[in-house]
């Protein structure tokens, strides 16, 4: 039996000839994580040898002198700079001295006064404390104020007018008090109707008060007061007496007291 070949099918003319595919670029090797630690370990190798070559290299050399400690003295020019103040020109150590030096001095012609706090013008803080209407409240808050002294002196003048002035010294290490304890003072002293006010000569905002009527607040008489500071001291003075207080001899006062500071 004759075998039958299967007739070649035409092409179609509208299909055009297809070209062959191009084949896909192979992707890149990928290095594997044992490859880069080992890169990053090389590499931390390197530095610590590199460190332990150098301080090979200097451990090797002569050490250099170092410069003596003690430097010749330098010759100070002729007029430059200026010269050292004296110990009454240099405010530190005129308040670091004995405080009651610093008081004002009794005028001739007074007589001492019996009745003042203190034997020899010092105060502590205890006996500073006492001088308040809550001495328990005062020892506690001139505590926290950093409270480091306190002076005072007194004396009568004729027509048995006392004066008693004190200066209280604060060591104002954290905060400064003396601003506050003046301002408060004014403030207690400039509490009555019948009261008048001046600044006293040669501070900021140092004043004197003189107090036109008895009070009982203030005991038998009449009163004035003078509160200021400079530094790190307040200054506290009364003057006490049974006819009203000069206002001119309360300003002189305050004024020769704050001049000492």
């Amino acid at each position: 039996m004759s075998t039958t070949e299967s007739p070649e099918r035409p092409v179609p003319e509208h299909v055009e000839s297809v070209e062959p595919l191009e084949a896909a670029p192979e992707p890149a090797p990928r290095r594997s994580r044992r490859t880069v630690r080992r890169l990053v370990l090389a590499a931390a190798l390197g530095l610590v040898a590199g460190s332990c070559a150098g301080y090979l290299v200097q451990a090797a050399r002569t050490p250099d002198e170092l410069p003596p400690l003690s430097q010749p003295t330098l010759a100070q020019a002729a007029g430059n700079g200026p010269a050292p103040l004296s110990a009454a020109q240099d405010h530190q150590v005129k308040v670091d001295g004995d405080l009651r030096e610093l008081l004002l001095r009794r005028p001739g012609g007074t007589r001492a006064n019996p009745a003042v706090e203190s034997d020899d013008g010092r105060l502590d803080l205890t006996a500073y404390a006492e001088l308040h209407t809550k001495p328990d409240v005062a020892f506690r808050e001139l505590l926290g104020e950093e409270f480091r002294r306190a002076a005072v002196t007194s004396w009568i003048e004729s027509g048995d007018r006392t004066v008693e002035i004190r200066l209280i010294q604060f060591r104002q290490v954290e905060k400064q008090i003396v601003i506050d304890r003046a301002a408060a003072a004014r403030h207690w002293a400039a509490d009555d109707a019948h009261t008048r006010s001046w600044p006293v000569p040669g501070t900021g905002d140092g004043e004197f008060f003189v107090h036109d009527r008895p009070d009982s607040r203030f005991g038998p008489g009449y009163q004035a007061e003078a509160h200021a500071w400079r530094g790190d001291i307040v200054l506290e003075m009364w003057v006490y007496g049974p006819e009203p207080i000069p206002p001119a001899r309360v300003r002189e006062l305050a004024r020769q007291q704050m001049e000492r500071l």
